[in-house]
């Protein structure tokens, strides 16, 4: 990454928030982090959009649509950073996400699976969608909102992933996973 991030020490603002997020979650700023504090308004207006979806869909349906499309997307660093967040929020076990980064998702619920293939879909060539694809979020139980805000997070997750990706930004090791997990993680992008 050749782009200059702010420093920790005397960071303020949103950005020294920011900072402490990860301090206080994971003991290190990531680099990840580090790259979007360089415009942190947008930052900012990233996880209001997030704030704004989360409520109608929950943590976990979140993180499966997070997750499907970190997956087709081939972002490590959304992969491990939400892959930890997923175990966390008890939305998958540790076996659960290794499965799921071979490919086979059923250490989620019926209904995250279908949000993990709408993610995977919409990341992979949302153009090809159709009503077919919001049809099977209907059968597996999401109401108009909830469907609107599973799309929402996944193109939100293309938006931050692919950054990242484009700045080439640095993948901070797996803490918080275990090693195997971090490994499968890090296969299914290549």
């Amino acid at each position: 990454m050749i782009i200059d991030t702010p420093p920790l020490e005397g960071a303020h603002g949103h950005v020294a928030e920011m900072y402490d997020d990860d301090l206080g979650s994971d003991g290190f700023v990531f680099a990840h982090t580090r790259a979007m504090a360089v415009n942190p308004e947008a930052h900012a207006a990233f996880m209001a959009l997030v704030a704004a979806i989360v409520p109608s869909i929950g943590v976990g349906v979140y993180e499966a649509a997070t997750l499907g499309a970190a997956r087709a997307i081939g972002s490590p660093h959304c992969l491990l950073a939400h892959g930890r967040k997923a175990l966390r929020a008890e939305v998958v076990d540790d076996a659960g996400l290794a499965a799921f980064a071979r490919g086979d998702d059923s250490g989620f619920t019926d209904a995250e699976q279908a949000v993990i293939r709408y993610a995977e879909r919409l990341s992979a060539d949302a153009p090809a969608m159709t009503d077919a694809d919001t049809q099977a979020l209907r059968d597996a139980g999401y109401d108009d909102r909830q469907i609107v805000d599973i799309a929402l997070a996944a193109a939100a997750r293309n938006f931050f992933s692919r950054a990242l990706l484009a700045l080439a930004v640095p993948v901070d090791g797996p803490r918080g996973l275990a090693p195997e997990t971090a490994a499968a993680l890090l296969r299914a992008v290549g």
